[in-house]
C-alpha cells in the first residue's frame, strides 16, 4: 500500500504539471507517434520491392511491428531514465533518493514517468487488430491472456537490459553512449530474426534477447513456426524474469558502490 500510494502521488503531481503545459504534452505525443509512423512506412516501402521477407508476408511483419510497439511503449513510459547519469550522478540527486525509505530504483522510475509513450502501445494494439483481421487469424479468449503474459515478459527484458546499462553510471561518471546504441539494436527485434546471419540471430535471441520483445512472441499468434520461433514464444516470460533479475543485481551492486556526489 505504501508503494501504491507513492505511485499515486507521483501521478497526481505529473498531471498537475502537464495541465500547466498542455501544448508540450500533446507535442510529445505527436512526435512519438510520428516516429512510429516513419518506422511503419519504412516496412511498407520495403514490401513494395519484395513480396516476402525471409518467408514473412507484409501483413505478418506489420503484425510483428504492432506487437513490438506494445511492450516498447509500456517500457518507455515506466523506464524513462535516459538522463540518469547527468541528473542523478553528476548533479548528485542520487543522494536525495537514498535518504528516503522507498526502494531507490522505484523512486527514480516514478520521478521520470513518461505516460505519453503509452500512446505508442495503443497504436500497436490497433495495428495488431487490423493485421489480425487481414490475416484471417483464429481468435480465442486465451489470446488476451497470452498477449498480457508475453507483453509483461517483453517489458521485463527491456527493463533488465536497460537497467543494467544505466547502472554503469555508478561505475563511471563519463557518459558511455551505450544506451542509444542499445536502443538502436533493440529495434532489430521488430523484424524476423531469420533474415539475419547466424551470429546476429544468436545475439538477438540469447545474449541480448530483443527477439523476445517482438518477433518471437508475435509468432505465437501468427502460427509462423517454419523457423521454430513459435516453440520459443512460451519462454518469453521466463526470459523476462531472468533478464530483469540480472538487471536488478547489477543495479543493486552499483548502488552499493555509490559514495555520494563527486565520488
Amino acid at each position: 500500500m505504501f508503494y501504491w500510494s507513492l505511485a499515486t502521488e507521483y501521478m497526481k503531481n505529473y498531471v498537475k504539471t502537464k495541465l500547466s503545459y498542455r501544448a508540450d504534452f500533446w507535442i510529445e505525443v505527436l512526435s512519438d507517434l510520428l516516429f512510429q509512423a516513419v518506422n511503419l512506412i519504412f516496412i511498407l516501402i520495403v514490401f513494395r520491392h519484395t513480396p516476402t521477407l525471409g518467408g514473412w508476408t507484409e501483413a505478418e511483419v506489420v503484425f510483428v511491428y504492432g506487437y513490438f510497439m506494445v511492450p516498447s511503449g509500456i517500457f518507455s513510459m515506466l523506464f524513462n531514465i535516459w538522463n540518469f547519469s547527468e541528473r542523478y550522478i553528476v548533479k548528485g540527486e542520487m543522494d536525495r533518493v537514498l535518504t528516503r525509505p522507498a526502494y531507490n530504483l522505484y523512486q527514480v522510475l516514478l520521478e521520470n514517468l513518461d505516460p505519453p509513450a503509452l500512446f505508442g502501445s495503443l497504436v500497436g494494439v490497433v495495428i495488431m487488430a487490423l493485421s489480425w483481421g487481414e490475416l484471417g487469424l483464429a481468435f480465442h479468449l486465451t489470446d488476451f491472456l497470452m498477449l498480457a503474459v508475453f507483453t509483461i515478459g517483453s517489458v521485463l527484458i527491456y527493463a533488465g537490459i536497460f537497467t543494467a546499462l544505466t547502472a554503469i553510471s555508478f561505475y563511471s561518471d563519463a557518459p558511455t553512449g551505450i544506451l542509444p546504441l542499445m536502443y538502436n539494436i533493440s529495434a532489430y527485434g521488430r523484424y524476423p530474426v531469420n533474415i539475419y546471419n547466424k551470429v546476429i540471430r544468436f545475439l538477438l535471441t540469447w545474449l541480448l534477447p530483443f527477439a523476445f520483445t517482438g518477433v518471437i512472441p508475435a509468432s505465437y499468434f501468427l502460427g509462423h513456426n517454419e523457423t521454430g520461433l513459435t516453440d520459443l514464444a512460451p519462454y518469453t516470460p521466463l526470459m523476462g524474469v531472468a533478464v530483469f533479475g540480472l538487471g536488478l543485481l547489477v543495479w543493486n551492486h552499483g548502488v552499493k558502490r555509490y559514495r555520494g556526489a563527486g565520488s
